[in-house]
């Protein structure tokens, strides 16, 4: 096997369709966790216009593409999953049947330690001892939309009633309701990011559109449009008033959710739900697997998905000074939080208290 390592505008187009095809063609051979546009070159290259240090290793076989990874690698040798902390699928775009040597790769990639936050299935060569292994809820609705609701009247009959009966509220209180599946508006995507970084600012979270990089990174995507990888802004509107927005990614198979927000004003009418609810049907509608919720336990996901992947946290690494390093630096930062997400006793007093943060800061 050659690998060979690149920045991600020195990949030849040639290289790109290869990448694509093999996201393309992962749902018919049995690995649609592989079709998530956040492992797409697009992806990659919205990132590396935005981060230094982006790189992409191919992998060949016969002369012949056969894998795609992309990661962020530090001056140090520290290597990144690319986008880590905002990507919600990581890991390496691959041919079936393909196998690896995780080492070997770090040592081809000039990398003493590669961590994940969001590694999916079927890349048993990265995972070592120091993994954990997490859920990730996800929407079925490669059934259709009325297979869809009526799985969810089944399972969570009054929390669908609830939101249907919300939504038929909204409509008459507000206006007619109207789901843009597509909203090409920029404004309205500058109104979806001033309502998230609100409620970042509210429940005591750092702002992630505090920092211009990722704002940067949004707008690109945004205007993105391959097969692979297509920023999506969904926006309900009650008469001529958005009242929420969701900007994710979309595939050919899956739809990855990304920032849903919504205008305060308006929370008795759940437009949040609502606003999912449209997405759901606008999916089936376009023939697509299923939505990716993405890694982390809401209430509202856990009523909505009709299952669960699993994703992994953690890193693989060479005998190597700095990853010895990184690894004290970042392993008990990581447990500590992991624990407390996995507690509820725990949890849920912290959740309060940045809650409580987050009045003091927005002066609430």
């Amino acid at each position: 096997m050659e690998i060979t390592v690149h920045r991600p505008g020195e990949l030849t187009g040639a290289e790109r369709d290869a990448w694509a095809a093999l996201q393309t063609g992962a749902r018919a051979a049995g690995a649609p966790q592989l079709a998530n546009p956040f492992l797409s070159p697009a992806f990659a290259l919205a990132v590396g216009r935005c981060r230094s240090g982006v790189r992409i290793a191919v992998l060949r076989e016969d002369g012949r593409p056969a894998g795609f990874l992309p990661f962020q690698r530090s001056a140090l040798g520290v290597g990144r999953a690319i986008g880590l902390g905002l990507s919600d699928a990581q890991g390496l775009v691959h041919r079936p049947g393909l196998r690896w040597d995780a080492r070997e790769l770090l040592r081809a990639c000039g990398l003493s330690v590669l961590e994940f936050d969001h590694l999916v299935a079927g890349q048993d060569a990265f995972e070592t001892r120091s993994f954990g292994r997490f859920a990730s809820p996800v929407i079925d609705v490669d059934q259709g939309f009325e297979a869809y609701l009526a799985g969810l009247r089944a399972r969570s009959p009054k929390f669908a009633r609830t939101t249907l009966a919300k939504e038929r509220r909204l409509g008459r209180d507000l206006g007619p309701v109207r789901h843009v599946h597509d909203e090409r508006d920029p404004a309205a995507l500058v109104t979806l990011l001033r309502w998230k970084s609100a409620q970042y600012r509210r429940t005591g979270r750092s702002d992630r559109f505090a920092h211009p990089r990722i704002v940067r990174l949004v707008q690109q995507l945004f205007h993105t449009r391959t097969e692979s990888c297509t920023g999506l802004l969904s926006v309900l509107y009650a008469g001529e008033r958005p009242v929420a927005a969701h900007f994710g990614l979309r595939s050919d198979s899956v739809l990855a959710c990304w920032f849903p927000a919504y205008d305060p004003q308006f929370a008795k009418y759940s437009p949040g739900l609502v606003l999912h609810l449209g997405m759901v049907r606008a999916a089936a509608a376009e023939s697509l697997g299923y939505l990716d919720l993405g890694r982390g336990a809401k209430d509202y996901k856990d009523s909505l998905k009709t299952r669960e992947l699993v994703v992994s946290e953690g890193w693989v690494r060479r005998r190597h000074p700095a990853a010895a390093v990184h690894w004290a630096r970042r392993a008990p930062v990581r447990a500590l939080r992991n624990a407390v997400l996995a507690r509820p006793e725990w949890f849920d007093p912290a959740d309060r208290l940045l809650k409580r943060v987050g009045r003091l800061r927005t002066g609430r």
